[in-house]
Order: C-alpha cells, then sequence, then structure tokens
C-alpha cells in the first residue's frame, strides 16, 4: 500500500519534472494530477492549492542543492571555499533555471521557510571562517547580505540572457568586486589606514562565543564595545 509520503514524493517528481521541462505555467494541478495518476482532492489534501505544490517544489529543489553544498571540503583558504560558493550558486542557477527563478525570483514570506533557513546558515558559516581568519572587513552580516543579493542578481541575470549571450566574464566581475570589498586580500597584506583595528575587531567578535575567561555579562559587553569599533 503506498504511504502518503511516498504519493507525496510522487506528485513532487512530477510536478519538478514539469517545471524543468515547461516552466512554471505547465503545473497545474490537472497536470500534476494526471501525470503523477492521484485523484485532485488528494493533491489538496497534501498541498492545499497550486502556491502550496509549487512552494514544495522550490523547497524540495533548494534542500537537494544544498546537500551539495554542505559537501563542499574547506580548502585551508576560506576567501577562495566563498568564490567556490559562489560558483555553485551560479552553476545551480544555471543547470536548474526554471527552479532557481521559482525559489529567487519571486520570493514570498514563508515560503520554502526551512530550506531558505538551512541556505543563510551555510553561507553564514562560510562568512564566519573568514572573519576568523582575520580577513573580514564588514561586519559578518553585512558581508552575507551583500554577496546572497549580488550573487541571486548575478545568477537571474545569467537566467534572462539567451544562453550564448551569457557573459561568464561579467559575473566573475561581480563575484570578485563584492569578494574585494568585503575582504582583505591576506593576512598582513596591504590595508587602508584604520583597517587593522575594524580587522581585529571583526575577528576577535567571531571569536567571542568561544572566550571562557569572560562571564556572560562581560561577554555581552565587549560585544557592544567591538560593534561600536566595527560599525564606527
Amino acid at each position: 500500500m503506498t504511504s502518503a509520503n511516498d504519493t507525496r514524493e510522487a506528485i513532487l517528481g512530477v510536478a519538478a519534472d514539469l517545471l524543468t521541462r515547461e516552466g512554471t505555467d505547465a503545473v497545474s494541478t490537472r497536470a500534476v494530477c494526471q501525470a503523477a495518476g492521484v485523484q485532485a482532492p488528494i493533491l489538496y489534501r497534501l498541498f492545499g492549492d497550486k502556491q502550496g505544490l509549487l512552494d514544495a517544489v522550490a523547497g524540495r529543489g533548494l534542500m537537494s542543492y544544498l546537500a551539495e553544498k554542505r559537501g563542499m571540503t574547506p580548502s585551508g583558504d576560506p576567501v577562495e571555499d566563498l568564490r567556490r560558493g559562489w560558483d555553485l550558486h551560479i552553476g545551480f542557477g544555471l543547470a536548474e533555471p526554471a527552479l532557481y527563478a521559482l525559489i529567487y525570483g519571486s520570493p514570498r514570506p514563508g515560503a520554502g521557510a526551512d530550506a531558505a533557513k538551512q541556505a543563510a546558515e551555510i553561507l553564514a558559516g562560510l562568512v564566519h571562517r573568514v572573519a576568523l581568519a582575520g580577513r573580514l572587513r564588514v561586519p559578518e552580516e553585512r558581508a552575507a547580505r551583500a554577496i546572497h543579493a549580488a550573487g541571486r542578481g548575478t545568477t537571474l541575470a545569467l537566467i534572462a540572457a539567451p544562453e550564448a549571450e551569457r557573459d561568464m566574464d561579467a559575473a566573475r566581475i561581480v563575484r570578485e568586486a563584492v569578494i574585494a570589498a568585503i575582504t582583505d586580500p591576506a593576512p598582513n597584506g596591504s590595508r587602508r589606514a584604520g583597517d587593522d583595528v575594524v580587522a581585529g575587531a571583526i575577528t576577535l567578535k567571531a571569536a567571542l562565543a568561544d572566550l571562557t575567561v569572560l562571564s556572560a555579562a562581560e561577554g555581552r559587553l565587549l560585544g557592544d564595545w567591538l560593534d561600536r569599533i566595527i560599525d564606527g
């Protein structure tokens, strides 16, 4: 006897296949039910409506991509790992343009919340490693927002262009511009006046959770002072 989970996965597989081959408009409840061999009430019971089905397809696709990203072995150079993460993100978008556009083209609050949270945590982890290495020149949250916004915009722009006209060199220019804006080229490398202090504050802030010599109150106070140095 087929379980509800098996039925759900079968419906999602059919919907994802239709999305890949024919785009979002092809993912109608009628077409999905027919291809999956189920009655409409079953689909509505599992997903609520077409939008609920699309949200589930988006979440499933994003989780599959995140599994690949989690498998990325650190290289020893956290800035290079940021590049690899960026390139993996671009590659996912170009390999699955309809799915990527569904996930990132028209985001809705709450849609795919678990997968989106995990994606943010992976990016935050990459950025945190750069901070611990003393190579981040802006606050971690700001760096992650900049990378996410630039990577998403670049990928959507590439998807919108005809395949023969996609300018991958332009995408690399954007990648390097973002990395140059948020990181130092190398430890003890060329820095602007005052950057050593800010970079040191960012590094210490990144390691603050692991400091056991401070009380919780002292840690919060030091964190506040570091934030003032970073933002000032």
